[in-house]
Parts: C-alpha cells; structure tokens; sequence
C-alpha cells in the first residue's frame, strides 16, 4: 500500500459503520467462544451445570446442586484457562499490530526482535534446574524467568541496533534475528541435555494454557492491560509512524523517542503473555495483517479490534486443543494460521500480478 493510500485512508478514518460492523462482530464471537469454552468439556461437567456453577460463583444465586469436583473443574480448570487465553490472544494480537506499523512490515509479529527467544531461554533454564519449582504467590519460576528473558532480550537487541543517528528499522530486524538465532541455539543445547524433563521442555515450547491459574493471570492480565490502555492513547503516533519516519518527524513527532516507547509497550505484553502460555504463533501475525485488510489500517480501530479478534482466536484455538486430547494450543493456531497466511500472501501475489 503506497504512503498516500495510507495517509489518505487515516486521514478519512473509520466510519461508524465500519467501527461497529468491525467490534460488534468481534465482541459477539468472543462471547459465544468464552461460553462454549466454559461450557464444554471432556470431563463430563455439561454446559447447563457449568453454567450454573459460573453464576452461583458470581452471584450467589442458585442452590449447590453439584459435587465440589464438578465446581472445581469449572472454577478452577476451564475459567481460568479460557480467562488466559482472553489475556494472551489480546495481548498477542495488539503487540503484533504495534510491530507491523512500527517496522512496517505487515510479516511482523510479536516475537520478531527476540521476544519468544529469550522467553524459551529463561523458562528452559527453570525447568531444567531444581527452581523450576520453586514459587511466590502463585507464580513460578518459569513464568518469571520467562517474562524477565523476554524483556531482557528485547533490551539487548535495542541496545545492539541503536546507533547515534538513532536505530534504524532494518538494524533492529537484523539484531532481532541475530540474537534470537543466538538464544535458539542456546535452547537447542539445553534440549539436547534435557534427559528426563524433555517432554516438559518441549510442551512448554508449543504453547499451552493448561498451567492457567488465577494467580498467574493476576500477574500477566493487568501487565497486558496497562501495555495495551497506553499503547491505544499513542494510536495517533503509530497512524503517523505508518507513513514513514520522515513524514512522521515533520508531523512534529519525536520518532526515535516513540520508537523506544512503543516497542517496550507491545514487548511489555508479549512477554508477559508468553510467561503463562508458552510461545504460542500466528495470533500476532494473522490476526491483526487480516483485520488491517479488512477495515483499514487506522490504529483507532486497529488496536481494539485486534485484542478482541485475538482473544476470540486463542479462546477458539484453545478449545479446538482440549477436545483433540489435549494437545498443546501452539499446534492448532498454527494449524489454522499457516494456511491462511498462506493464502492471504499467494492473494497478494496475484493481485500485483
């Protein structure tokens, strides 16, 4: 898309239409995923008990009809699983958009300078040692040392590409690259010497919200929150940064100064949620280039559709998992995203052809 197709549709914005044909459709099938994930299961707690249970929980109304169990499974195991996979695919989704516009680059996801490496690296290393079960109100040390190896390598790489004229989009790819290869073999190795906790390593690797619980979402959800409340007040300088730094800078912003700003904000929300899930592909990189096909790329719209698409996607990915047996999420949303990345880019091929 040429800067001023770009400058030309941010300049108009979403339409009302648009805005709530684009929201309305997104809070609608979030609402119908969240109630189905919560509601259906292998376990035999069937949807009417379920639900019961939920509005007992919340509101004190109705009488216990149920085994403990029957609330434990609820409660405990699928709300929080499906609360966490609300948390992540939003924060995924929004960190992705971010990139993409700050590197414009519509292949960006959230882990493209480093993210998932140095996450992979700090949540390897306590599985494999004997703090990996160590913990403090709740949250364990692979959650921990996830989410402080995923902002540390992102520090890393931003230190390595910054340059005194400022830090250049294609360095900053470059030492993204560099550094996760890096940490990638650093993981390899530890996989190698892994012995008996390889099965642990590996599905950690995959991506999976089996793990959630309530105080590990206490941790990630309000980091997310706060990541993404501050990234939606910048939607004016992320629309400008689309245009390029040039036009940007002559719009009166301080490119580098946001460049740094907005890259610990969507890195604040991608580590935070791969600290509780595991890498998990493809929500940042699908959902917010679909959504930014479909309704435009103004940020006003962009930012808040893409946490409600990615949370309704992860939720549905998650779901998809549990009834497969249980396997780790990471497989179904690439099932899903791999393909249909794949057609989107053999459509853009053909239209420029």
């Amino acid at each position: 898309m040429s800067v001023t197709t770009v400058a030309r549709r941010v300049a108009l914005g979403p339409s009302p239409g648009r805005t709530t044909l684009a929201l309305g459709l997104g809070i609608a099938l979030l609402v119908v995923v969240t109630a189905a994930a919560v509601a259906v299961g292998t376990s035999g707690v069937g949807p009417d008990r379920a639900l019961a249970i939920v509005v007992h929980r919340l509101t004190g109304i109705g009488a216990v009809t149920w085994p403990a169990s029957a609330e434990t499974i609820v409660w405990e195991l699928r709300l929080p699983r499906v609360v966490a996979g609300m948390i992540v695919g939003a924060g995924l989704a929004t960190a992705g958009a971010v990139f993409q516009a700050l590197l414009r680059n519509p292949l960006a996801d959230p882990y493209i300078i480093g993210t998932a490496a140095g996450a992979s690296l700090g949540a390897v290393v306590a599985l494999l040692l004997p703090i990996g079960a160590v913990g403090w109100l709740g949250i364990g040390a692979v959650q921990a040392l996830a989410f402080a190896g995923g902002l540390a390598t992102v520090l890393v790489v931003y230190a390595v590409a910054r340059g005194r004229a400022g830090t250049p989009v294609v360095t900053l790819l470059l030492a993204g690259y560099a550094v996760s290869s890096l940490l990638a073999a650093g993981v390899a190795f530890l996989l190698f010497v892994s012995g008996d906790r390889l099965a642990a390593v590996i599905s950690w690797l995959l991506g999976s919200l089996g793990g959630a619980s309530w105080p590990r979402l206490a941790l990630a959800g309000p980091l997310i929150v706060v990541s993404f409340g501050l990234l939606l007040l910048r939607w004016r300088r992320l629309n400008a940064l689309l245009l390029g730094e040039g036009p940007a800078a002559h719009l009166g912003i301080e490119v580098e100064r946001e460049k740094r700003i907005l890259t610990a904000l969507a890195a604040l929300a991608a580590s935070a949620g791969v600290a509780i899930s595991g890498t998990i592909g493809f929500v940042g990189l699908v959902v917010p280039h679909v959504l930014r096909l479909a309704f435009g790329p103004d940020h006003r719209l962009l930012l808040p559709a893409s946490m409600v698409y990615g949370a309704a996607l992860l939720v549905l990915a998650d779901l998809g998992a549990r009834l497969a047996g249980g396997i780790p999420v990471g497989i179904v949303t690439a099932l899903i995203g791999a393909p249909f990345f794949l057609w989107l880019l053999r459509r853009a091929v053909r239209a420029d052809g």
